[in-house]
């Protein structure tokens, strides 16, 4: 991500088509935090939007499980499939305890989630930190060039001094800005759209747009489609004004799909029917 603005994240937002995309999603979320189920069972809709984002998450790197059997499972340390999703559901619990973390030092949120994603205890072996060079890395989404080991920490400390000094920038924009940078940068050796996308959940919770987390835009991400996904990603990757607002407007549609989704819990908990 580059821009010549005192406050690049604001300029996105003033791309073509980005401040509709703002609108939209703003209009989306009052919707489904205005409905009656919301103010006696808000935190039923919470859990399932937990359930329902990990499971689209994981269904992006390649575990697309339905939902019934990811609730059922209790045992993720088989299978590569398994592990992934256990990734997915270990990481969108964790979202939500690292919020005041984040707006202090988005690269240790960062190294914790990885962490986590990777089910370790301590740091082991390149797990919860950022990759050094000629470390490969596995990522099962992306096949952009990967930029090397000094650049990562550059564009990260770039990334996380944009989130402490903070922005005008409307929470759709900045979420979005770091989802598509840590998928550009991926920092370590596994799990990188795993982590992304936990970070993305991150600024629209803390930024208040979305502060009881039911509007999960990895339900979006994962409905639209992998190759959708990537095709939005490219944009973000060219660094060019259109292909930025693409995937900003992307990430925007994902959030209102996961708006749709917990609005069905809603309707489904209202009929007695969850």
């Amino acid at each position: 991500m580059s821009t010549t603005s005192s406050d690049p994240l604001a300029a996105l937002a003033a791309l073509p088509g980005v401040t509709g995309a703002v609108d939209s999603v703003r209009k989306a979320v009052d919707r489904v935090y205005g409905h009656r189920v919301m103010r006696r069972r808000g935190n039923e809709v919470t859990a399932e939007a937990a359930l329902r984002g990990a499971r689209g998450s994981a269904a992006l790197s390649g575990a697309d499980w339905n939902l019934e059997e990811v609730r059922r499972r209790t045992d993720f340390s088989g299978e590569p499939e398994a592990r992934t999703v256990g990734a997915a559901l270990r990481l969108t619990a964790e979202a939500g305890q690292l919020l005041s973390i984040w707006r202090q030092s988005p690269v240790r949120v960062l190294a914790r989630l990885h962490l986590v994603a990777a089910g370790g205890a301590v740091p082991d072996d390149g797990v919860g930190r950022p990759r050094l060079s000629g470390e490969p890395v596995e990522e099962p989404v992306i096949e952009a060039p990967l930029p090397d080991a000094d650049e990562v920490s550059g564009r990260l400390e770039g990334l996380s001094h944009l989130i402490i000094t903070g922005s005008a920038a409307p929470a759709l924009v900045t979420a979005a800005v770091v989802h598509g940078e840590l998928l550009a940068l991926r920092p370590f050796g596994s799990h990188n759209g795993l982590v992304a996308r936990t970070a993305e959940r991150i600024v629209l919770i803390g930024s208040g747009l979305d502060p009881k987390a039911i509007c999960p835009p990895e339900v979006g991400h994962a409905e639209q489609g992998r190759a959708s996904y990537v095709a939005a990603f490219d944009g973000y990757l060219s660094g060019r004004p259109e292909g930025m607002a693409a995937w900003i407007t992307h990430c925007g549609r994902s959030v209102e799909l996961g708006v749709r989704e917990s609005t069905a819990v809603c309707e489904a908990l209202q009929r007695g029917a969850a």
